[in-house]
């Protein structure tokens, strides 16, 4: 057969659309995504690159399995709050909320009278429970937003007092100072990068100061000649106290306890506190503004009433997988957080020995997580890996779904403290596609001459 012989037989692009593989994939992810993968196919058929039968075959494989470019990966780096992956992964409870949400819904609409209700009253009412010494909380869309937020609230032309060693920069070349500036405030800083102590807060404070600001430093530990003051010791200097502490832990936690967690913060004093939904939270990404009985409430109120609170405001999936969150089961990170370390070896030991049965070069070692994303600097978690050589890495990583480990002194560690136990298999799975991938091609036996 002639390559003109084989283009004319290429089948024609309606009639391949008209498959019915094909046109339940164009259900599921849209006609122009299925179309361009029929057009890229029949270009490979005419090229010769595959037979003209196997243009909807080809089409098919090409396809994702949603319409998004995101894809699913598995968490092996050990870092529990990973922010290339997202941060927290959702709870069931969360997701399934998240998808009765995503239909029509009465995020505000007062169902008893048929009237307009309080947005996201559910979500609002879960996060006050969660945090008993709060009076008021407002929701934004991230941790930077919230604390944005107050500062326009509170100090637009005014000074906003804050020491020198919590000036910070959060990622992404974003830093606290130049967020703040942006709000209209003034810093006025106080101590040293080291130092900071009670009077040179106090000596700061004047006519012109809307609040004393202390922000976390999430993401990174000074040590040595150090003094920092805590909220205890800011109360009582005439103006508020905002405390952001980052990372959303609402309760102290025994394995965290330098954390600065919001029930803590509220109870030393602090009138008004902000943090993060998608961090050791465990929910989505979102930014809560939680405010103390009395003067916090009041700030709490001006900032849902501030202009540009709609422009920030949080939609209705994030406030159904926050409420799911906080009234739901253990989310998974903190399910992570709190995997003992001999039921994380013995996991690592029984898919070692699996795999090493089926030949791979599979062995289980202790490892050591850390939480990220801004949370608990300088704390490592004792865990437990999967160790397979460096090359896997890269493999794991192109499969589905894609596996992200870690590589270390020239290995490949897939820890499994923020692997799920019911990911194991899908693990397994992975490791076991990959090394079909990585076996050498072995060319055809020459046929004897004879």
């Amino acid at each position: 057969m002639t390559a003109l012989d084989a283009r004319r037989r290429v089948p024609r692009t309606d009639a391949v659309l008209a498959e019915p593989r094909i046109a339940a994939a164009a259900a599921r992810l849209g006609r122009a995504m299925v179309k361009d993968a029929v057009v890229a196919a029949q270009g490979r058929a005419r090229a010769g690159e595959i037979a003209p039968e196997d243009v909807a075959g080809a089409a098919l494989a090409s396809l994702p399995a949603t319409a998004t470019g995101l894809r699913s990966v598995l968490n092996a780096t050990g870092v529990l709050l990973h922010t290339n992956l997202g941060r927290a992964p959702l709870s069931a409870a969360a997701r399934a909320a998240v998808d009765l949400a995503s239909g029509t819904c009465d995020v505000e609409l007062d169902l008893s009278t048929g009237g307009r209700g309080r947005r996201g009253a559910a979500a609002v009412d879960a996060l006050l429970a969660a945090v008993p010494g709060a009076a008021a909380t407002h929701l934004v869309n991230n941790g930077a937003a919230a604390i944005a937020l107050v500062a326009m609230a509170l100090a637009p032309g005014r000074e906003l007092v804050i020491a020198r060693g919590e000036l910070v920069e959060i990622g992404d070349g974003f830093r606290i100072p130049e967020l703040l500036e942006a709000t209209g405030a003034r810093l006025r800083e106080v101590g040293t990068t080291n130092r900071v102590a009670r009077a040179d807060y106090a000596d700061a404070v004047g006519e012109d100061t809307a609040a004393i600001l202390k922000v976390h430093p999430s993401n990174f530990v000074v040590s040595g000649f150090t003094r920092a003051c805590g909220l205890d010791e800011l109360t009582g200097l005439g103006v508020p106290v905002v405390a952001d502490i980052g990372s959303g832990l609402l309760a102290p936690h025994p394995l965290l306890p330098d954390e600065p967690d919001a029930a803590t913060a509220l109870a030393q004093g602090a009138d008004v506190v902000t943090a993060s939904g998608d961090k050791l939270l465990g929910g989505p990404q979102a930014g809560l503004v939680l405010g103390a009985p009395g003067a916090g409430a009041d700030i709490v109120a001006r900032v849902r009433r501030h202009p540009l609170a709609r422009a920030m405001r949080v939609d209705k999936l994030t406030l159904a997988a926050l409420e799911a969150t906080l009234r739901g089961p253990v989310p998974p990170v903190r399910a992570a957080l709190d995997a003992e370390h001999p039921v994380l070896r013995a996991r690592a030991e029984r898919l070692a020995a699996d795999l090493a049965t089926e030949g791979v070069d599979a062995a289980a070692v202790d490892s050591a997580s850390t939480v990220g994303g801004g949370g608990a600097p300088g704390v490592t978690l004792p865990s437990a890996a999967v160790s397979l050589p460096e090359r896997y890495a890269a493999a794991l990583r192109r499969g589905t779904p894609a596996v992200l480990g870690r590589t270390e002194h020239g290995r490949c560690l897939l820890d499994l403290r923020a692997v799920p136990p019911e990911s194991d298999d899908a693990l397994a799975a992975a490791v076991r596609t990959a090394t079909a991938r990585l076996a050498p091609v072995r060319s055809p036996e020459p046929r004897d001459a004879r």
